[in-house]
């Protein structure tokens, strides 16, 4: 199974393929849909959907799984990763892709054992999962891997979206 992970941003959109077959991971590619602050919204949201849909088109995975999002304080910030989000999940669905999505404590939960294990606990997972030398620099790549762990240890028990 190929999946493709996703954390969710409107800034920062981290993605990952990861091949999962027999119980054994294999990292294909991974990095981050960057959009420039002083660009308009609507191009930046159009970026994201052009460059994710040249990830599907090329690396052709069976499934996507995306972050559920969780926000505390900044409704505006909030509203744009809302709608970042929603481009994603159109641009899924478009390409036929059934998409999954999980809580982080899943995400936590399915990569390290424990729900609110915190971010270096999970980064260190996914290392050892991915048999990985080192991790990306951005955090979002990393979350994106993370999410595809999930995804995989928790494909049979999910429906999609």
């Amino acid at each position: 199974m190929r999946i493709l992970g996703i954390d969710p941003g409107f800034a920062i959109t981290g993605f990952s393929i990861i091949d999962y077959e027999g119980n054994k991971f294999k990292l294909i590619t991974s990095g981050a849909i960057l959009t420039e602050a002083h660009t308009s919204f609507p191009l930046r949201l159009e970026k994201i959907y052009n460059d994710l849909s040249e990830i599907i088109n090329e690396y052709k995975p069976d499934a996507m799984s995306i972050e559920e999002l969780f926000f505390n304080n900044n409704a505006k910030t909030a509203i744009n990763v809302t709608q970042a989000r929603g481009v994603i999940l159109v641009t899924a669905k478009i390409n036929k892709i059934p998409i999954y999505e999980y809580t982080p404590l899943q995400v936590k939960q399915a990569v390290v054992g424990y729900g609110r294990a915190d971010k270096m606990q999970v980064q260190r997972m996914v290392k050892m999962i991915l048999h990985e030398e080192k991790l990306p620099k951005l955090d979002d790549t990393t979350d994106s891997m993370a999410i595809a762990i999930c995804h995989a240890h928790s494909a049979k028990f999910s429906k999609s979206l």
